[in-house]
């Protein structure tokens, strides 16, 4: 897997949710803080994001707004119409309201959530700021748009076979699409962060080196040759984009592979040791409680008794 998807598998804890819901002026819906990150793309007319922190944010017909860490917000058809509270039980959709003639003015939204573990997240997805907001402009993001139009059609045509084997890899697609264009719209002159790495020939080939094969022997020297620069050079470069040292990020990353595999799998511990690059489990385990506080089989019989965190409802 290439690294951004690997930075979102790694944070997966459960199937995504989406929905198309119309709403008519007055209206106005506040979200409470969740365990995930939600979406909305508005489809017609507008509205007003109104983020936990900063200012409203407006959004027109086909803008998208994503957020990554959902500190609760608001979402209405203006800044100052009072807003009612969702509260929904974790893993379900509110059940979108139907339109009525008498109503104001329309807007159609499609809203969705994903469950991801913020206890540990990927320093790629950690770094986005609150609110990634993609306004609409013509001829960009086509294979954004691509994925919003086909998502819409799904959800318009849920009693189709297939429909809930199709649902899931297109939310999946959507999310790495809006993470695309969001790196992708980052400025050319910014030489630190992962929208640099990403793009950097040098640095994303040594990431991608590490997410191959996580239990290779990898030393900053073969690191620096498979990005064909020398060793100090290729550590000064890593660093500074990444904001890690690479051995550290290599650690770090080790870790979360070994975390991931010992909470969905019944892997044996010597061989999450070896598959995370370790030559024996003690020394693995020793790492592992280093990092996480706890003991690998311990953290293992914690992980499978925690109910999946909650999800960012969709506007009603």
């Amino acid at each position: 897997m290439d690294v951004l998807s690997d930075a979102v598998a790694a944070m997966r804890t459960g199937q995504p949710h989406s929905a198309r819901t119309q709403r008519h002026a007055p209206w106005g819906t506040r979200f409470l803080p969740q365990a995930g990150a939600g979406f909305h793309v508005v489809l017609q007319g507008s509205c007003w994001l109104l983020p936990a922190r900063g200012e409203p944010i407006h959004l027109n017909t086909g803008d998208v707004a994503f957020l990554p860490r959902e500190l609760g917000h608001a979402i209405a058809d203006t800044p100052t119409t009072p807003l009612v509270e969702v509260t929904t039980p974790t893993g379900e959709l509110p059940v979108p309201v139907a339109p009525s003639p008498t109503d104001g003015a329309t807007t159609l939204l499609l809203c969705g959530a994903y469950r991801l573990d913020q206890s540990r997240p990927h320093p790629l997805l950690a770094e986005l700021p609150d609110i990634v907001h993609l306004p609409a402009r013509v001829g960009r993001y086509p294979a954004l748009r691509s994925a919003i139009d086909l998502l819409g059609y799904e959800l318009d045509t849920e009693q189709l076979p297939g429909a809930s084997g199709v649902l899931t890899p297109l939310l999946d697609m959507l999310l790495l699409y809006i993470l695309r264009a969001w790196y992708g719209e980052q400025p050319d002159h910014i030489e630190t962060g992962w929208g640099a790495a990403l793009y950097d020939p040098a640095v994303a080939s040594a990431l991608h080196a590490i997410h191959n094969d996580p239990g290779k022997a990898w030393t900053v020297e073969s690191l620096g040759a498979t990005a064909r620069l020398s060793r100090s050079a290729f550590a000064r470069r890593f660093t500074t984009m990444v904001g890690t040292a690479p051995l550290a990020y290599l650690t770090w990353w080790r870790m979360t592979v070994a975390a991931r595999t010992l909470r969905d799998t019944d892997a044996l511990l010597r061989v999450v040791a070896e598959n995370t690059g370790y030559t024996s489990e003690f020394a693995f385990a020793k790492a592992f409680k280093r990092e996480f506080g706890i003991a690998p089989g311990h953290y293992r019989s914690a992980a499978r008794v925690q109910p999946s965190p909650a999800v960012v409802p969709a506007a009603r």
